[in-house]
């Protein structure tokens, strides 16, 4: 008979512990399920012999016997003495090697049956395993389900207040609802995870989860960077010249009275702290707001305003001339 290294199956030493030989097991056994590898002949040879040697190595009185006996652990243990008593019982003798002439072998059958693994061996996994060996040639396991991905587009309104949205999802011919909140803050690409939404488990396992990919739409006013929001606001001429204020509207729908210093240049930035996006679970915790100037030139000249810039225009010339003749040009 060809010897079988059981310690080798399943990868450990001949002095393990049942702990590690338990360990060793799980793992390989997850390894090389048929239900793993469909179709694939050697997984299923090598899953066969990994069990085999579960099943000697972990039982205490087998795994005395082939460590003492060797290859032949199996034939000796079903010998029976003259006495009708089962050789290794207590009182009975042992042997190494060949048998003595006074041992009677029963027929060596095979002690796993027709099939010497499918019926075998019993459940392990007891403790929520994605597979697991049973009795009577039926195998069964457990598999969470796939998780879902959906793309969520909504505005940027609604990623800064929260929404709750009702989504209709279909699985297996069957459509349901669903309720989801996406929280206040929410980034463009992000994904909101609603847990047990997706497909169904098999064996009674969990469902899988649902993902929402979100997508903010472009928002005609302002623009979003992380936290932070950026506005393009016109101010007059007089203003940016003069100094003065212009009204900011902020993305809640809020009036703002933003100063401006005299001699605005164009493309000026001026920051309104906490007037950006909320951050997801602190949503007192926000971005600011920042205002780029934009100075508005007039649409239509009247008379009386043409008058008025050709003053500034003399104004201007005599201002540089004076400095010219000041720096010795």
């Amino acid at each position: 008979m060809q010897f079988k290294d059981y310690y080798e199956s399943l990868r450990v030493v001949k002095a393990a512990t049942p702990e590690e030989i338990k360990k060793a097991y799980r793992k390989l056994a997850r390894r090389y399920h048929p239900d793993v590898n469909p179709g694939d002949s050697s997984a299923e040879t090598r899953f066969k012999a990994i069990n085999e040697a579960y099943e000697v190595l972990s039982d205490p009185d087998k795994r005395r016997k082939y460590d003492e006996l060797g290859a032949n652990w199996k034939q000796y243990g079903q010998a029976q003495t003259p006495g009708g008593r089962p050789f290794g019982t207590a009182g009975e003798w042992s042997f190494r090697g060949h048998p003595p002439n006074n041992v009677q072998w029963n027929d060596a059958r095979n002690a796993f049956g027709d099939d010497p693994f499918s019926e075998f061996f019993q459940t392990f996994f007891n403790d929520g395993d994605r597979f697991s060996t049973r009795p009577n040639r039926h195998r069964s396991y457990k598999h969470r389900g796939r998780n879902v991905e959906h793309e969520f587009q909504m505005t940027l309104e609604q990623a800064f207040t929260g929404v709750t949205q009702r989504l209709s999802l279909t699985s297996d011919g069957r459509t349901r609802t669903v309720d989801v909140r996406i929280p206040a803050g929410v980034a463009d690409r992000s994904r909101v995870r609603i847990s047990g939404e997706g497909k169904p488990g098999i064996g009674g396992a969990s469902a899988g989860d649902l993902y929402l990919r979100v997508r903010l739409a472009p928002h005609a006013v302002f623009e979003r960077k992380g936290r932070d929001l950026y506005i393009k606001t016109t101010v007059a001429l007089t203003t940016a010249v003069l100094g003065g204020e212009v009204n900011i509207s902020t993305l809640e729908g809020k009036a703002l009275r933003l100063k401006v210093p005299s001699v605005t240049q164009p493309g000026q930035v001026f920051r309104l702290k906490g007037q950006g996006m909320p951050t997801i679970r602190k949503t007192e915790a926000r971005g600011d707001l920042y205002a780029t100037v934009h100075v508005g030139l007039p649409d239509l000249l009247t008379h009386e305003a043409r008058k008025h810039f050709e003053a500034l225009a003399l104004l201007e010339q005599s201002v540089q001339q004076n400095k010219e003749r000041t720096s010795g040009y």
